[in-house]
């Protein structure tokens, strides 16, 4: 049976309507966690470093991709729920378009002044020049990676989260099969890594185009658009929340980088790789059922049915706390065969990123409520208040407490940093909800 973003949700259609959303954040964390295993067993502990050196820059400008989805999704499901649908298609066509232009345009300046970038981040000798190999490949499929992450949300809101797994899932086993066959199996080494991952981006751009071009079956298609400045505007304001998530998360990453290089040096550098790449698969999950359950919010809301909306806040937070739950005890009971996967080779590292995981873990208990607390006001078409969640939860006060803990706990305040920035942002999180409730009648 078909589900309609117009639908009354009760769990099992929530699970079922979200499920596509969140095996596609997953599957998408997963194989750039495979990248970082390759490079790390099969090009070395210096390339594995660079490539976590750099790819904050590059998952920046991927972020535009994020912007355009979450906030134009919104604005296009409100659209739709006030009835309008040829105006909605009109949006999504533009908002498409113009997201490729700009990743041409982004590529275009990354690739020319890669060099410049990682120096000034701190890259120097072989890793300066690994960094520039790597990101200036990768970069040659920015326009693609810009639209695959925003269709990652398009495709919600065109009733279509099954079409979108899809599209994630064939760009994954893309980067995983070129993976092993680049650096495995021919010994291309990080140049091989880094065309896997170009290629796979390619794939996750060009299906969306060419289905959503084509007659389909869904609500939205490409076609003629008119420029829409206050459509174009209203969505980056929308969608700034999640694009500053991605720029505050890569800043603080470079940040993290700088502390752990002169707290503990390049093992402290892989060691951080080691627990991004299991954060990003486990924070997935939150950000997955956010992305899937945000279309939803956003067309009730434009209906203006308050009673849905009361139910979507509830379900959707009592099953982001038991997730929660669920992925702190993961992540304890994993942490050293995690970690033996990435840098089983070398003890001394296996033994410190364990050591990383016993604290870091404690974060997930607190990270999804402002996840889905900044998804949720995007919804409801509030960049304002989902921005500075956002805001909060990824920069502030992740920046303050690595900067401030480490004069105290050295390295493991490191560590113990961002357990208390999701804390912080929960807090936050529960007074804007708690604040706006009367607004929104949810």
């Amino acid at each position: 049976m078909k589900i309609q973003l117009s639908d009354h949700f009760d769990y099992k259609k929530l699970f079922r309507f979200t499920l596509p959303s969140i095996v596609m954040m997953i599957f998408t964390s997963i194989y750039g966690v495979v990248d970082g295993f390759f490079v790390s067993n099969f090009v070395g502990k210096t390339p594995f470093a660079a490539v976590n050196f750099i790819m904050p820059v590059l998952m920046i400008l991927g972020g535009i991709g994020f912007m355009f989805g979450t906030g134009g999704g919104a604005l296009i499901a409100k659209t739709l729920g006030e009835g309008k649908r040829e105006k909605a298609n009109g949006i999504f066509s533009l908002l498409v378009y113009s997201a490729a232009a700009l990743g041409v345009l982004l590529a275009v300046l990354g690739i020319a002044f890669m060099r410049e970038i990682a120096a000034f981040l701190g890259a120097e000798g072989q890793m300066l020049a690994d960094c520039v190999l790597y990101g200036r490949i990768v970069l040659l499929a920015l326009p693609f990676f810009i639209l695959q992450f925003a269709f990652q949300s398009f495709f919600v809101t065109a009733e279509k989260p099954g079409l979108g797994l899809a599209s994630t899932l064939a760009s994954g086993i893309t980067n995983i099969v070129l993976d092993a066959l680049f650096m495995a199996v021919l010994g291309f080494g990080l140049a091989g890594a880094a065309a896997a991952t170009a290629l796979s981006q390619v794939v996750g751009g060009v299906f969306p185009l060419v289905y959503f071009s084509m007659p389909n079956k869904s609500i939205l298609r490409l076609g003629k658009t008119s420029f829409d400045g206050k459509s174009l505007v209203a969505t980056c304001i929308n969608g700034s929340s999640e694009l500053m998530s991605n720029i505050s998360m890569s800043i603080v990453s470079m940040l993290y980088n700088v502390q752990l290089n002169s707290y503990a040096g390049e093992d402290g550098i892989a060691a951080y790789g080691v627990l991004m790449y299991v954060n990003l698969v486990f924070i997935a999950v939150f950000i997955g059922y956010s992305v899937g359950v945000a279309p939803v919010v956003g067309y009730h809301y434009g209906a203006g049915d308050k009673g849905e909306l009361k139910n979507l806040r509830k379900k959707s937070l009592c099953i982001i706390l038991v997730s929660s739950a669920v992925m702190f005890a993961l992540a304890l009971l994993l942490s050293r065969p995690l970690a033996g996967i990435f840098v089983g080779y070398d003890k001394a590292l296996c033994d410190m990123t364990v050591h990383a995981f016993s604290i870091y873990s404690f974060s997930f208990l607190f990270a999804g409520v402002a996840i889905f607390g900044s998804s949720f006001f995007t919804a409801l078409n509030n960049g304002l208040v989902s921005a500075l969640i956002s805001f909060l939860r990824t920069l502030v006060f992740q920046v303050l407490a690595v900067l401030i803990f480490p004069l105290i706990w050295e390295l493991d305040g490191i560590w113990f940093s961002i357990v208390a920035a999701e804390v912080m942002a929960l807090t936050v999180t529960a007074a804007f909800l708690r604040g706006m409730k009367n607004k929104y009648g949810y």
